[in-house]
Parts: C-alpha cells; structure tokens; sequence
C-alpha cells in the first residue's frame, strides 16, 4: 500500500492530542480489519482533550477519501463542532458524517468517541420492524442500553440533530433504522468496544434468522440484570481491558497508523 501523506505537525501538538490521534487512527485500522468499513464512507471521531473549559473544543476525524486502512495519526483531520477545519491543511471531511457526530458530541459531553457503521448486518437488523431481539448473550449488552433514530435520508439536514440526540438520550449504542450502527463511549477504547458487541449481536441475529427455526428469547428478569453482571465480569474496565490486546493485535498486523 502507497504511503498517504501526513500532513500535520506532531510538534505542534500536545501529548494528550498526539496519544488520542494514535488512538482513533487505530481504531479506523481495526475497523478495517474487521471488515466493518464502507469504502471512504462511515466515520469515527473524537474530542480532543483541553485544560481550559472555556476553550474551543476540537474534534478528529478522517479525511474524506481515504480509506480506513490507509488513515494515520497524522492524517486525520482537526474540526470545530460545525464541521469548520482549523488546521491550515488542504484537507475536506465529508458535511453528512459530521452532521450525525457533531450532534451527539455536542449533546453529550461524555462522549469523548462516536463510531458510526454501515455494516450488512447492521443495516440489516436496522431495517427490521423488531430491530435487535434479545436472543443470544452477546445481544444483552447493547440491547439494555440501545435507543433507535428513524431514517430522514442522507444526514444534511442540521434540524434533524435535535431529533437525534433526543432519540438517544442516555445511550451509549444506537440503531438508526435503515441506516446502521452507532456507539459513543468517554474514549476511544470504551467506544470500540461498544460497536464491537453490537455489531457481533447484529451478525448473530441475521445468522440465527438466516437458520429459519423459531428463536428463543433471554427471560427479561435476566435480561435487566445484564449489565451488573457485565460489570462484574469486567471489573468496571469495559474498553480499558481489552484495548491494550487490540493494540498489540495491530502492531502485528498493521503498525502503521502511528505515522
């Protein structure tokens, strides 16, 4: 694969942008890897740490054109929350993908990452009138906290983002029907791992339909228990734990991101 070039400066950026840049360029690798990419289509994004809470907040996210398996720290794009460049690069982002993320990191201030995917079986659960059923262990998780946004076409249009994040509310995964997938965590890590178990839950769900036999619903009293039992399992970690795995997975992989 050709070199794409980077074109902004690590030595004008702080360490806690340079590490997140890491980071997100990662996590577009691995959705690569994956095969959960669109070809230049889809976004992931992030919100650049500050110390000074009056300050602008600055968002990353790829540029348009490329593809996940070619992005780099360096070559992912700096933006305000109305999708303006700030940096002094000759670089664009596509107005649909940041319509969508630009309004949940405005509404929530957690959201330090939003994934957004346009995968078969995630579209494909998103078009069902049920949307995602809680019949496999895998489904439980995100089925506990998922909320779903109708389609209103290509995201232009800026009225529909107070439709949006008001269909999300407290939600940390969302199906927006006919659409795709979409997750948000405080990192990137927690973001990836989001997407990861509803996009796994999605692919499980169209398997077992594919099967044609009558499917077998989790009892809803374990179904409101799964999420103390998660952070049982997890210890608190969520994305915290497996993340570093992730990242030595990639250094064999695919350790180029970090350019």
């Amino acid at each position: 694969m050709g070199q794409i070039a980077n074109l902004n400066n690590r030595a004008a950026m702080s360490d806690a942008e340079w590490r997140l840049r890491v980071d997100l360029a990662a996590c577009y690798r691995l959705v690569a890897h994956y095969g959960w990419d669109d070809l230049i289509f889809t976004h992931i994004s992030a919100r650049i740490p500050q110390d000074n809470p009056q300050a602008p907040e600055y968002f990353l996210i790829n540029r348009y054109g490329l593809m996940f398996e070619e992005i780099t720290a360096s070559s992912l794009v700096k933006v305000d929350l109305h999708g303006n460049v700030v940096d002094d690069e000759p670089n664009s982002i596509n107005p649909a993908g940041f319509t969508i993320h630009s309004a949940v990191h405005e509404a929530r201030p957690d959201a330090g990452c939003v994934i957004h995917l346009h995968t078969p079986a995630g579209v494909a659960v998103s078009a069902q009138e049920g949307g995602l059923l809680p019949i496999s262990q895998t489904a439980l998780f995100p089925y506990a906290n998922l909320a779903y946004h109708d389609y209103e076409g290509v995201a232009l249009n800026p009225a529909e983002k107070q439709r949006l994040v008001a269909d999300l509310g407290r939600c940390n995964t969302m199906l927006l029907r006919n659409h795709g997938t979409l997750a948000l965590g405080p990192s990137v890590a927690d973001a990836f791992l989001g997407i990861y178990v509803l996009e796994r839950a999605c692919a499980t769900q169209v398997l077992a339909q594919a099967g044609g036999a009558a499917l077998r619903a989790v009892a809803p009293e374990i179904v409101g228990g799964i999420m103390e039992q998660a952070r049982q399992v997890t210890h608190g970690g969520g994305g915290r734990l497996v993340w570093p795995a992730l990242l030595r997975k990639l250094e064999r992989l695919d350790p180029g991101y970090k350019s």
